[in-house]
């Protein structure tokens, strides 16, 4: 599935509130890179596990999400990760950190409407799950 087809899908499951135009974008393509598995359940647990634990279980959990900094998931995330899906969705890296740090909250909120990570094979089963 293409970047556009994954940004399009994710962007109908967020409903429009996946933060800036490249939000959803980058979403997409942060969740393609790290698609080993389950690719949200991959990022979760690495995001967690770089410090930002607190932030990603109240994303996946009921309540109120808390917020990220752009700066707080460049360091999570790592040059080369982050350089890799700036450039796929076409910004700098400083720029998709802030944007998902605005749409990366919502989005996992989104895809864990049950307050946990669901089981998925890849991210378009992700994505197509929550969807339907």
């Amino acid at each position: 599935m293409g970047g556009k087809d994954i940004g399009d899908l994710l962007g109908g499951v967020l409903g429009g509130r996946g933060g800036t135009g490249s939000g959803v974008l980058l979403v997409g393509a942060l969740l393609k890179a790290v698609d080993g598995g389950n690719p949200l359940d991959t990022l979760v647990g690495a995001l967690a596990g770089a410090g930002l634990g607190e932030q990603t279980r109240s994303w996946v959990g009921p309540g109120e999400n808390r917020s990220v900094t752009g700066e707080e998931l460049q360091r999570a995330l790592g040059d080369d990760l982050l350089e890799r899906v700036a450039r796929e969705v076409g910004v700098s890296p400083a720029q998709a950190a802030d944007d998902l740090a605005q749409a990366l909250p919502h989005a996992v909120d989104r895809l864990t409407p049950d307050g946990q990570v669901p089981q998925a094979g890849s991210l378009e089963e992700l994505i197509r799950r929550d969807a339907l």
